[in-house]
């Protein structure tokens, strides 16, 4: 069974972004809820898209894990490349992860956690918020399983709203809804998708 270095590292050793360059859409709509945020970390960012924009467009101090170095590397030429230096990466798998710092906000989108490690990866991220800081994401439903624009065939590896609101009780639910989209995400996300969309805030 590969690790989930290898798994990562072979999508992304393929010449340019197999996500696109793009953040998600749904992470930049909601860039306005970190107008007094200052430090962001990106949890399962790959490539860096996410990161890239948020950097680009914004005063913050960024972090990015990762389990690709061959992801994080691409980050960090395309951050040397726009001139970025607030960009900070780290190559591990999430289940070795155990937060040291607060953050004002943790992203992601498309991060595949099996069912079992959910756990103690969204109790990792609660407890990494400072006070009213959100956590915002965007994942695929297990209903995606019907549809072919992207995301794993292992009913494990997806969600449902439960996911987050069984959890996070130490924070309020702004949104946890699953909805249609269509996702134009480089070669790996294309066409109608089912997705579960996620604003929580930290109390």
């Amino acid at each position: 069974m590969m690790t989930q270095q290898e798994f990562w590292n072979k999508k992304f050793s393929k010449e340019g972004f197999f996500y696109g360059e793009n953040a998600n859409s749904f992470l930049k709509a909601n860039e306005n809820l970190l107008k007094d945020s200052n430090k962001l970390l990106f949890l399962g960012e790959g490539e860096g898209r996410n990161a890239i924009y948020f950097a680009l467009n914004n005063s913050f101090d960024i972090e990015a894990i990762d389990a690709s170095n061959i992801g994080l590397e691409k980050l960090q030429n395309r951050a040397k490349d726009l001139k970025l230096n607030n960009i900070l990466t780290t190559c591990m798998d999430l289940n070795e992860w155990n937060p040291t710092k607060k953050y004002d906000a943790v992203l992601f989108s498309y991060l595949h956690m099996q069912e079992d490690d959910r756990d103690k990866l969204f109790k990792n991220i609660e407890d990494s918020l400072n006070t009213n800081g959100y956590f915002i994401a965007e994942v695929f439903s297990k209903k995606q399983i019907n549809y072919s624009s992207g995301g794993p065939k292992d009913l494990t590896l997806l969600y449902d709203e439960n996911d987050f609101l069984n959890r996070f009780h130490n924070s309020k639910k702004i949104k946890v809804s699953e909805e249609i989209v269509s996702l134009q995400e480089g070669n790996g996300h294309q066409g109608e998708a089912c997705v579960i969309r996620v604003i929580i805030q930290k109390k």
